[in-house]
């Protein structure tokens, strides 16, 4: 598909963070562009502010139809009106994924995978790139905290894009360097079997261009199967990666460290977010900027001045009295990763975890796996299951959880969660989950700081 000479594009589901991210790419290239979505939010209100047009009502009526091209997201149901329209009236319509794989054969294209981390490290890589004034495109699944957005373009023909797995759309994309972060179980909606999703993350890298290199963490599973003309393997600190951290020190709720890399230690690195998982993501992060011959001091610099990713291990309050942080965790080993981080940053402080289950299908399919990472808190507040996509599954719900727990677990709804956080005494204080529990952030801060003037 060559949409190179597109005048006019539409996009349904035009507010999701991958979409959104495509949809303002074409329009700094002078493309018109338009699109429907179900509800108004922060990102279509800003895409609105740069002339992009947003409808919020369902059906055909009042639609642009003078389009060259139709693109969806997979999260919209086959039966979507608006869908069914443009496809039997014979336009063309293509996946968000299709026009992926175009850009990355017309770009140097660095792809991001994995279970985990895949937001975070696309999110260092690009701003490591942009700092430095290497200069790329960003295509982002999470909104950088430097820039407060998803996207960003150049004139340099690279692109940083995170590759998402969910309905296979990462197998359509071509990269010139590939990265591989995780491959535990998830979206088992979708693949059925681990191993399912596992040969999916093969396939992804028998994608990477001739000559390209694959970056994966070491120690996956089936990583002798892993394709690419290079291979190369990072880790937290094993020496046996081709690049690794070593003289890892904590430092105001972050990290000091040395990156052991193929083309020698840049030492002193400074990051100043929370959780060890992020020193790991930091390391090939930094290790792509040095095979793209960045030099050492540029990417020292840009480590120094990263500020995350809004709801990655996101410090919302943080004090001599309470710290509060928000993240997007929303699988065992992701719980796991932060809970511990959290403890380790912050020791002695009595840790309090309000979580939001994410699909019914993932609540059942990990409830043992939840209930084990909860656990390591010392208190646990569990709000019901987030749908999204799916109906309910019988005898799935955040009581599924609960019973399988040892830790104490309250179950509370939205409203129940704010009068708990108004009464309790907080000390270190995480909401986790991909659901909608996002927007209690900015509620629960403001009522962790009124307390803090009593």
């Amino acid at each position: 598909m060559d949409i190179s000479g597109l005048k006019n594009i539409y996009f349904i589901g035009i507010g999701g963070i991958g979409m959104s991210a495509l949809a303002r790419f074409f329009r700094e290239r002078g493309v018109r562009v338009s699109g429907y979505d179900r509800a108004e939010t922060q990102l279509t209100r800003r895409m609105e502010q740069e002339g992009i047009a947003i409808r919020y009502t369902p059906g055909v009526s009042g639609t642009d139809r003078d389009v060259d091209l139709v693109v969806y997201t997979p999260a919209v149901p086959p039966d979507n009106a608006l869908l069914k329209w443009f496809r039997e009236h014979d336009y063309p319509v293509y996946k968000r994924s299709d026009v992926l794989q175009w850009i990355t054969e017309k770009m140097q294209a660095v792809t991001v995978a994995g279970t985990h981390g895949k937001t975070t490290v696309s999110t260092m890589i690009a701003h490591i790139l942009r700092a430095s004034g290497y200069g790329c495109n960003a295509f982002l699944g999470g909104i950088s905290v430097n820039y407060q957005t998803n996207y960003w373009q150049d004139d340099n023909a690279v692109a940083v894009i995170e590759a998402d797995e969910y309905d296979r759309s990462f197998l359509k994309l071509r990269p010139d360097i590939a990265v591989l972060t995780a491959m535990d179980p998830d979206h088992l909606d979708i693949y059925g079997t681990e191993a399912n999703l596992e040969a999916a993350f093969i396939a992804y890298t028998r994608n990477i261009k001739p000559g390209g290199t694959l970056w994966h963490k070491l120690g996956l599973k089936q990583s002798h199967l892993l394709s690419a003309a290079h291979k190369k393997s990072y880790s937290l600190q094993n020496s046996v990666a081709t690049a690794f951290a070593q003289n890892i020190t904590m430092r105001d709720g972050g990290y000091v460290f040395d990156l052991v890399g193929e083309k020698g230690v840049i030492d002193n690195l400074h990051l100043g977010i929370g959780g060890m998982h992020n020193v790991e993501n930091c390391v090939v992060a930094a290790a792509v900027a040095q095979q793209l011959g960045i030099p050492d001091a540029a990417v020292r610099e840009a480590v120094g001045s990263f500020r995350g990713v809004k709801r990655r291990f996101e410090y919302i309050v943080k004090n001599g009295r309470v710290v509060y942080i928000d993240d997007y965790a929303h699988h065992p080993k992701e719980l796991e990763a932060l809970i511990h981080s959290a403890r380790t940053l912050f020791p002695g402080r009595r840790c309090v975890v309000a979580f939001q289950p994410h699909l019914y299908s993932r609540t059942r399919d990990f409830a043992e796996g939840f209930a084990e990472s909860l656990d390591m808190a010392d208190e646990v507040i569990l709000l019901e299951v987030y749908p999204a996509r799916e109906e309910p599954i019988p005898g799935i719900s955040a009581a599924y959880i609960k019973e399988k727990m040892h830790t104490p677990c309250t179950i509370l709804s939205r409203e129940g969660l704010l009068a708990y956080v108004a009464a309790a005494p907080l000390e270190l204080f995480i909401t986790a989950g991909a659901g909608d529990i996002d927007k209690l952030v900015g509620p629960i801060r403001e009522t962790i700081l009124k307390k803090e003037i009593q």
